[in-house]
């Protein structure tokens, strides 16, 4: 009897135990749960401590408020041009309304997936391939604003969608990469050439101002040249017209600059001027008359001068005879008188004109 007493008592020890642990329910923080009693909805629970009457209450499984970030496998979708892409999206969304969440829908991750694949496909489908690369923001704001108005009864609010990739078929790829490949190669084709013409056009401009600064500069040298050159022969003339030169300097300083006609490098001959002879004379008779003469000298000069006076007037007289005999010799007599004539006057000059250096 006693044994029975305890078997009961400890029975309801643990009844009223297990009773009181399943009516306090603790929900943490951003969570919730839903409350049915007697299989109808009665409200949901807070976080925090929670009480409800065992037995009679059912919580269901909590659910997460907080955001959610569900990423979908790849979606085949057709395109406008009828090109199959797969496009891999992420969906960001938040349970505002946890009862709507639990009884609107039965799964409202499926639900979203699937209204995602839905709308991804109606909105690629008006667009080509080329749109549907390049138009990834357009996308993501059409499929955010048109889930976000299917899943407000859901008590579910999406947040962001975001395509993270879009992948053409293989061929489609082996095309678009040759195609990116031939405009990289134009576009470079293009910098080259255009590199090249201005490198050209700045060559060409540079040489052109090299020459014209080098002519400036030759025009300017060969000026200031014959400027100098024509004061040089000025200041020559003048000094030369200042001393009043004589002839036998002339021919002293034309004597001079000779031998400078040979010492160009190309001369291999030089020809001697006919007016060399009268110059060397013209020098020869200056230094002839400036030096002074001894009696010797002028003896031997006299004697000399005399027997060629003699011999002359001698060839004169045999001439003068050889003709005479002659009838028509009177004129070459006439002429050949006139020339011993000469030849005497000559002999007698000789002594004044030897006698003249020793008077100077």
């Amino acid at each position: 009897m006693e044994v029975a007493l305890l078997v009961v008592l400890i029975f309801v020890v643990l009844f009223a135990m297990t009773t009181v642990l399943r009516s306090v329910r603790i929900v943490p923080q951003a969570r919730a749960g839903n409350v049915e009693r007697l299989g109808r909805y009665h409200r949901t629970l807070e976080p925090g401590l929670n009480f409800v009457i065992p037995y009679v209450d059912r919580v269901r499984p909590l659910i997460d408020l907080r955001e959610q970030v569900v990423s979908f496998k790849p979606q085949p979708v057709i395109t406008e041009d009828n090109l199959v892409v797969d496009i891999d999206t992420v969906l960001y969304f938040q349970v505002t309304d946890p009862r709507a969440a639990s009884y609107e829908i039965a799964n409202f991750i499926q639900g979203v997936e699937q209204l995602t694949v839905t709308t991804l496909r109606n909105v690629v489908g008006g667009m080509d391939l080329e749109m549907t690369l390049t138009s990834r923001d357009t996308i993501n704001s059409q499929l955010r604003g048109v889930l976000d108005e299917a899943t407000g009864k859901w008590g579910i609010r999406v947040n962001r969608v975001e395509i993270k990739a879009i992948d053409p078929p293989r061929t489609i790829k082996e095309a678009m990469e040759k195609q990116m490949r031939a405009e990289r190669d134009k576009r470079a084709a293009i910098l080259t050439a255009e590199g090249f013409r201005q490198s050209q056009i700045l060559t060409a401009e540079g040489e052109k101002q090299s020459a014209i600064l080098r002519a400036e500069g030759e025009r300017t040298a060969q000026i200031l040249k014959a400027e100098g050159q024509s004061q040089a022969i000025d200041e020559v003339f003048q000094a030369v017209h200042r001393n009043d030169p004589d002839p036998k300097l002339l021919a002293y300083q034309y004597l001079q600059m000779l031998p400078q006609l040979a010492q160009g490098p190309g001369n291999t001959f030089w020809v001697i001027p006919s007016e060399v002879t009268s110059a060397l004379q013209g020098v020869s008779k200056a230094f002839t008359e400036a030096l002074p003469q001894s009696a010797a000298t002028r003896e031997r000069q006299v004697s000399q001068a005399g027997s060629e006076a003699v011999a002359e007037a001698e060839r004169a007289a045999a001439e003068a005879k050889a003709e005479a005999d002659e009838p028509l010799g009177l004129p070459r007599s006439i002429e050949s008188g006139n020339a011993v004539t000469d030849a005497l006057k000559e002999f007698t000059a000789q002594p004044e004109h030897a006698e003249r250096p020793r008077e100077s």
